[in-house]
């Protein structure tokens, strides 16, 4: 099984179901950023909140041991006052038990202070003595234990804690002796910082932002499928009338949106194409009629003269009939060529192998061997320097004789034949003496089976294919084939991209 089939399985097919997915993806990420941020945004702040709250019950708790007072048990956050000299806790509350329930102090006694403490300013320490506040982190001495005052499990690790020293000389005797503390004691009190609150707070917050991302995500997610539906109608529409398009008749269209965006170009890029295989299918059309008829005329004349010459033998100049048998004949040969070699151009095949080709010499040779030869047919080059031109020289005999063969049907007395090096450019014209060809119908000639002259007989008029071959066989050699506005006759030019000399390749 291939390894893409899996992926085929789930993978929805439908442009909406995928951009749905896309948006959905995209909003995840971009969610998951933001989830990301407001999660650490939040817990900080949250941590920043508790640790103002521990700092002011730190503060408190100094005012009431510097006034004598014993702190009571009952606290917001645990608390711990030990004192130097002094192996039981002075003070403890908000469930500072629940760390060590048998130790007579959680947290470490202070060392005794070298110098009674300076003066205090708005509750902050000038230096290292007073209500200086200062974080301090410490391990829990349990693994596991349950806080009963505010039912938060105390698992073992490290927590924030606030502390601040205070010298027994800053209290009067009394004031000691009622904290139980010696003279020269120092005591330190304890705020432990518990994250439970940050941790409740972050996780309602975790949870309230999950419940939100999923429900924008499911708003995405259908946001852009409709959006994509909507959006597509046209394009659903432009494909139910291109299916009903046949290539006998492709004249349907499709409506063009008036909103101006990718459709409405898509539409007019659909109707553009339409219309050319409309054009084509009329010029097949055209084509095959045109050839029937052409085949018909020598094949009629055939039939005729054969059927007269069985019907009266004793009567029928026999060679006269061969004759016109043969005349005929040719002319359907000539005719099977030209259409074969029409459909060979139509294929647009590239040119296998292209040879250097001397167009001056090509010229030159047909001039002296043309059939029409009691007729003045003269080659007048500017100069004698060599043409050469990359392609097919088959090719290039064909294009130059249908062009004298046109000449030489129209020509009164003279077929002139000019050829020049321009630039980049070969230009080679064609003009004879001939009634010219009306400006109306400049480009009408070079259409397939065409001619001007309708009266003429078909039998010395050509099969209006000529000039048609002649242009294709330019086009295919990146040329082009023209007719130029004369006063008198008719002078076609043909210009084609120089090529350099054998000699310089």
């Amino acid at each position: 099984m291939n390894a893409a089939e899996p992926r085929r399985r789930w993978w929805p097919r439908s442009v909406r179901a995928r951009t749905a997915l896309a948006a959905a993806a995209a909003a995840a990420v971009v969610l998951g950023g933001i989830g990301w941020w407001v999660h650490h945004e939040v817990y900080r702040q949250s941590t920043r909140i508790a640790e103002e709250q521990a700092r002011k019950s730190l503060l408190a708790l100094v005012d009431q041991l510097t006034e004598g007072s014993v702190p009571s048990r009952r606290s917001a956050v645990p608390y711990e006052v030990v004192a130097t000299g002094r192996r039981t806790a002075v003070a403890s509350g908000g469930g500072m038990e629940d760390f060590d329930t048998g130790a007579r102090h959680v947290l470490p006694v202070p060392p005794a202070l070298p110098a009674p403490p300076s003066s205090h300013a708005d509750g902050e320490a000038d230096g290292e003595w007073g209500y200086a506040v200062r974080p301090l982190r410490i391990p829990a001495r349990r693994d596991y234990a349950y806080n009963p005052a505010n039912g938060s499990y105390l698992a073992g690790g490290t927590y924030p804690v606030l502390y601040d020293d205070i010298g027994a000389g800053e209290l009067s005797g009394d004031r000691a002796a009622a904290l139980g503390v010696g003279a020269d004691a120092t005591l330190r009190v304890y705020v432990v910082q518990l994250p439970d609150t940050a941790q409740a707070i972050t996780s309602a917050t975790d949870d309230l932002l999950l419940r939100a991302g999923l429900a924008s995500l499911v708003l995405i997610a259908a946001a852009a499928y409709f959006t994509v539906r909507i959006a597509l109608r046209p394009v659903e529409a432009i494909r139910r009338l291109t299916a009903s398009v046949t290539p006998s008749d492709p004249r349907e269209r499709v409506t063009v949106p008036a909103t101006g965006h990718e459709i409405t170009a898509l539409a007019t890029t659909i109707n553009t194409t339409l219309q050319r295989l409309d054009d084509a299918a009329a010029r097949q059309r055209r084509f095959v009629a045109d050839a029937a008829h052409e085949l018909r005329s020598p094949l009629t004349t055939l039939l005729a003269s054969l059927e007269v010459a069985l019907a009266y033998p004793e009567r029928t100049d026999w060679p006269a009939a061969a004759t016109t048998a043969a005349r005929q004949t040719r002319r359907l040969h000539a005719l099977a060529e030209d259409l074969l070699l029409l459909a060979r151009l139509d294929t647009r095949a590239p040119i296998t192998a292209p040879e250097t080709v001397d167009l001056t010499a090509l010229a030159s040779r047909l001039a002296d061997q043309h059939p029409l030869a009691e007729r003045p047919l003269t080659l007048t080059c500017d100069s004698t320097a060599p043409a050469h031109a990359a392609g097919n020289p088959d090719d290039y005999e064909r294009l130059l004789r249908n062009l004298v063969d046109n000449a030489a049907r129209h020509a009164a007395h003279r077929i002139q034949i000019t050829l020049r090096n321009q630039d980049a450019w070969i230009v080679l014209t064609v003009h004879d003496d001939g009634p010219g060809v009306p400006p109306a119908d400049a480009e009408r000639i070079f259409e397939r089976f065409v001619r001007l002259d309708d009266a003429r007989s078909r039998d010395h008029g050509g099969t209006g294919l000529g000039l048609a071959i002649a242009r294709d066989l330019a086009h295919r050699h990146g040329g082009t084939l023209t007719l130029r506005s004369r006063t008198l006759g008719a002078c076609f030019e043909l210009r084609l991209p120089r090529a350099p000399r054998p000699a310089e390749e």
